[in-house]
């Protein structure tokens, strides 16, 4: 072979793999959670995203699949037809092709597991140069509203000692109560959750401009994009208290005495499932608190509920729970203890025929 030859058939591959490169084709994406979706020129679509647990799912018929990240920030599990997740570790701008497909449908999932709360990351898509699949069709759909008890803070952790590190590895959102129950009736879900935060007072008094109810609005964790989507859940569960209650009031707050701490807090609570029931008046809300803090929470949140009972509204209840272990990071639930708490929702719906 001489040089001219050579240089051909190098030319030849170039352009062949240029051509199989340029063949392939973004597929349809059913998007769980809220995310700011942007299109470019060729009508290709991107998905930014902040709150806990989003997941992107899409189907094709073939043996070829590229996933287009560009987030650095967050850990991933991917779920091929429903087998062993692969953990995708921060990818950062990154083309990701899925190794060892073989020829058939295939059913996809992409799964965020992390926690971030003051930073945004892009999942560009799914790419194929096969054929596109029929999406799952889904009728039911739940919203979790929450701190970190929702989020599954620190729930793999082995140790309730943890470094913020630690903290970050070992929170697995989908292994929180939400995700079960919505997995278990074949769901889906938003987690509009954020550690930390409460309906009126966050974690020791930190942040006071800020709380989940002023979070909640919007799309990402920035207030720039009003939440505008067509979401419609036929069950809230909410889960807000334990920030507001779990340490005594500093000096430098706004409140005095825990009575004025509490009368804020049911105020707030009640006018904040106003609203929602406002946008989704079809929606069963329920309402979850531990026993734990002498009582405290799980009082205020019965005076919640009572006094959205002698306001009219009927579809709500709450749901006080006990008997967890707290093994997470920090003493926070574990995954062990997010199953409970899933058992308990299940039952609930169950009982109550919402499905």
């Amino acid at each position: 072979m001489n040089l001219t030859t050579s240089g051909l058939l190098l030319a030849a591959i170039t352009l062949s793999q240029l051509t199989l490169a340029a063949e392939l084709q973004q597929l349809s994406v059913q998007v769980g959670g809220r995310t700011s979706t942007s299109t470019n020129s060729v009508g290709e679509h991107s998905y930014e995203y902040s709150w806990p647990s989003v997941y992107f799912e899409t189907a094709f018929k073939g043996d070829s699949l590229t996933l287009k990240f560009e987030d650095d920030q967050n850990i991933f599990q991917l779920i091929i037809d429903g087998g062993a997740p692969i953990i995708i570790n921060k990818p950062g701008k990154q083309d990701y092709a899925v190794p060892g497909l073989t020829t058939g449908t295939h059913s996809v999932r992409l799964e965020k597991i992390t926690e971030t709360q003051s930073s945004t990351g892009r999942f560009h898509g799914f790419y194929s140069d096969d054929k596109p699949a029929d999406l799952p069709k889904r009728k039911r759909r739940i919203e979790f509203i929450g701190d970190s008890f929702t989020v599954g803070y620190g729930n793999t952790s082995s140790s309730r000692e943890c470094t913020t590190e630690e903290v970050y590895a070992t929170t697995n959102s989908q292994l929180s109560f939400g995700p079960l129950v919505a997995k278990h009736f074949n769901a889906d879900y938003q987690i509009n959750a954020s550690s930390g935060f409460g309906i009126v007072r966050n974690y020791n008094g930190t942040s006071p401009d800020k709380s989940l109810l002023k979070l909640y609005p919007y799309t990402l964790s920035t207030p720039n994009e009003k939440y505008s989507g067509k979401w419609q859940p036929q069950i809230i569960v909410i889960g807000l208290g334990t920030n507001d209650f779990s340490t005594p009031l500093n000096s430098n707050e706004r409140w005095k005495t825990r009575a004025e701490l509490q009368n804020d807090y049911v105020a707030n609570y009640v006018g904040f499932v106003k609203g929602l029931h406002q946008q989704h008046p079809k929606a069963q809300f329920i309402l979850m608190a531990s026993d734990q803090m002498e009582g405290e929470l799980a009082t205020q949140i019965n005076k919640v509920v009572a006094a959205l009972k002698a306001d009219g509204l009927r579809k709500i209840d709450s749901i006080i729970f006990k008997g967890l272990d707290y093994q997470g990071c920090h003493w926070h639930p574990s995954v062990k203890d997010s199953q409970l708490l899933a058992g308990l929702l299940i039952d609930y719906v169950k009982t109550n025929k919402l499905w």
